[in-house]
């Protein structure tokens, strides 16, 4: 049996995230049911999970983490931190080809790391078995409500961040007081699934789209959407969800009637920049358009929802766009449409969103490493190997080399 040394990278990108890819529990866990395995943490002042929390599971402070095997963490690990020829998993931030991180690219060549991004770590179908998204969906939803709630004056609520838990934040929920408002929801993976799950604590009744669209209600409704809802090819009403992800050029958004009887929209559904926008500044003129706050938790900067000009802060979570002349103004004024856009909202709840992506970590990732990897999980999922891009990824080499 092959023994097997793991460490829990400390967080160091700024500003500094206080999410850990496993918690002490699970720490535990993972070394009781695989005693090959060895588990470490570097020390951390500013992560969610104490050290002392570590040590009380049994689990080592470790400083200097050169000897272990397999080295984790969540966010982008420092060019200048990064040990040759160890194998990494955390969030690179690299397979887009984004421009801010070309230099840890090279570095992770030029060091023979084996680099396994979260990102691309998929089943045998090329679905994503990992990511924070659930928690993504529940802190935004979360956030459109309490945005609703300031806009007109009607309930405020502690901001998920500030609580210390789920179970505190759904205390919160039950002091909201909801009129019969509408809320339109796009999208049907894990972020809309988060989503869904604050509805429901809220007790909202889910409604089909031809109800949203037609009916009045004594109580708040919400109505989730998928593409067939809210675009369609030109003079064609056949609705193909294949060709929609494959040739998401060739259709034209119908959303345009939601934003007339919609007051809080929560935009949850994946957006391939080739596709049409949900709706234009133009429409937002039209004496009808009834859209009041706006909950972007995909946050794709001018992207499927055009009043997204830029990502908002935990800190300050809310901007304004005015409508007449088209640029970002205060949140809360009268003719201002709310908009909620921030970029990294499972950080709002950073100890039950890491226990969340641990356990999935543990279950559908970890046995990959520890074992075997049978299913080529790992393998799929790393984007260089031994100072080279592996065959997935070698369409980086512009950028890698």
């Amino acid at each position: 049996m092959q023994k097997i040394k793991i460490g829990v990278l400390r967080e160091e990108k700024s500003p500094p995230d206080k999410r850990v890819p496993l918690t002490p529990l699970i720490c535990s866990e993972l070394v009781r049911k695989y005693p090959q395995v060895e588990i470490v943490v570097q020390p951390s002042k500013i992560r969610c999970y104490s050290d002392d929390e570590y040590v009380a599971f049994g689990i080592t402070l470790q400083e200097d983490l050169t000897d272990c095997d397999v080295l984790m963490g969540v966010k982008e690990v420092p060019k200048e931190n990064l040990i040759a020829g160890k194998k990494y998993f955390f969030f690179s931030h690299t397979i887009k080809k984004q421009p801010h991180n070309v230099k840890l690219m090279k570095a992770l060549i030029e060091k023979k790391v084996q680099m396994i991004d979260y990102e691309t770590l998929t089943d045998k179908n090329h679905n994503r078995i990992i990511g924070f998204g659930r928690y993504a969906g529940i802190v935004g939803a979360y956030n459109g409500i309490l945005g609703y709630g300031l806009k007109y004056d009607l309930f405020r609520i502690k901001p998920a961040n500030l609580c210390r838990d789920r179970a505190e934040m759904e205390e919160e929920l039950k002091r909201v007081k909801l009129p019969n408002i509408k809320i339109a929801l796009t999208g049907g993976g894990r972020v809309a699934n988060g989503a869904i799950e604050t509805l429901s604590a809220l007790r909202i009744r889910k409604v089909t789209a031809e109800e949203f669209l037609m009916a009045s209600f004594r109580e708040p409704v919400y109505c989730q959407l998928n593409p067939r809802d809210y675009v369609e090819m030109p003079d064609d009403h056949n609705f193909d969800l294949n060709d929609f992800f494959q040739h998401p050029e060739r259709f034209v958004s119908k959303f345009v009637p939601y934003t007339k009887v919609t007051d809080l929209f929560i935009s949850a559904h994946f957006w391939d920049p080739r596709s049409p926008k949900m709706f234009t500044k133009e429409d937002m003129k039209a004496s009808d358009f009834h859209i009041s706050v706006i909950s972007d938790i995909t946050c794709d900067i001018d992207g499927s929802v055009p009043t997204t000009m830029r990502s908002s802060t935990i800190a300050q979570p809310f901007y304004g766009y005015n409508i007449l002349k088209g640029e970002e103004d205060l949140p809360f004024n009268k003719d201002t449409v709310c908009i909620m856009a921030v970029d990294n909202l499972p950080c709002e709840l950073p100890r039950d969103a890491s226990d969340d992506f641990g356990k999935d970590l543990v279950e559908r990732v970890l046995p990959n490493i520890i074992l075997e990897d049978t299913d080529k999980v790992i393998e799929r999922a790393s984007i260089c190997k031994d100072g080279k891009l592996t065959p997935g990824f070698e369409y980086l080499s512009d950028y890698a080399y």
